[in-house]
């Protein structure tokens, strides 16, 4: 083979090998950002508090939401808004030529773009157990056992209008991008406890502590004036006065506890 095609064809292997290599190692990167370490524990068999699991709805649009959503170049992602089109009912007559009018639906966020999700995975101390092993002569088990019961409240970061429909937005986005169970809102029980123990060496005093996880997700939502505008039989989406602002949310994950091991 020529020497000179034999390193041009080497070359072109190794630019197309190359990106593809590279945008693996990201997604691998970005799927260990998320994965569960092994000091965190789901206790959701074990938690003496029944928590109730938030999957949130999934609005399918109707045909005339499609219809209508693909008239504007605005992204619309929020399901209630959604849900509203799909129960909207147009149906102009046949011979109203030359018709024109304007139907105001009220300003609403219209989508939400994520631009960071983490995990804080000691966001808020919930429990200590402790074992007093000074005067020991042999090792000693600490074990968790919660002593309290305790709710643990996920909050946005600021003020926003439609805050509940932000934070619809919000935790779906952060669920599609962790995989995890997310609420802003979950509880540990009393008495919740779990099988795993350590060892607290004699002449030590042991502390075990406990804490509730949540995901910070951050990104920023799309605001705008909704109207369905009328033309004779054609119906379009019109967004007036669109405005974006910046928004972050903590979001505890739901039936786990991240443990830290002290010993003195």
């Amino acid at each position: 083979m020529n020497k000179k095609y034999f390193l041009a064809l080497m070359t072109l292997l190794l630019a197309i090998q190359f990106p593809l290599f590279a945008s693996g190692a990201e997604k691998k990167a970005k799927k260990d950002e998320f994965s569960i370490p092994s000091h965190v524990l789901d206790i959701a068999k074990e938690n003496t508090y029944p928590n109730s699991t938030e999957d949130e709805e999934v609005i399918e649009p109707s045909d005339l939401t499609k219809e209508l959503i693909g008239s504007t170049e605005v992204p619309i992602t929020n399901p209630n808004l959604i849900k509203m089109l799909n129960e909207t009912s147009i149906d102009p007559s046949p011979i109203a030529i030359g018709y024109r009018g304007m139907i105001f639906l009220g300003r609403w966020p219209l989508s939400y773009e994520s631009n960071d999700t983490n995990i804080n995975w000691e966001y808020q101390k919930i429990n200590v157990n402790e074992v007093n092993n000074i005067g020991g002569k042999d090792s000693q088990k600490l074990n968790y056992n919660q002593q309290e019961q305790k709710e643990i409240k996920g909050a946005l970061t600021n003020k926003i209008a439609n805050d509940a429909d932000v934070k619809q937005m919000m935790i779906m986005k952060a669920k599609q991008h962790t995989k995890l169970p997310l609420s802003f809102t979950t509880t540990i029980g009393h008495g919740t406890k779990k099988e795993n123990s350590y060892s607290v060496p004699v002449q030590k005093y042991g502390y075990l502590h406990a804490y509730a996880p949540a995901v910070n997700e951050k990104g920023q939502v799309t605001f705008g004036e909704v109207y369905i505008g009328l033309k004779g039989t054609k119906k379009t989406l019109v967004i007036k006065n669109v405005t974006k602002q910046g928004i972050g949310a903590w979001i505890p994950i739901q039936d786990h506890v991240s443990f830290s091991l002290e010993i003195n």
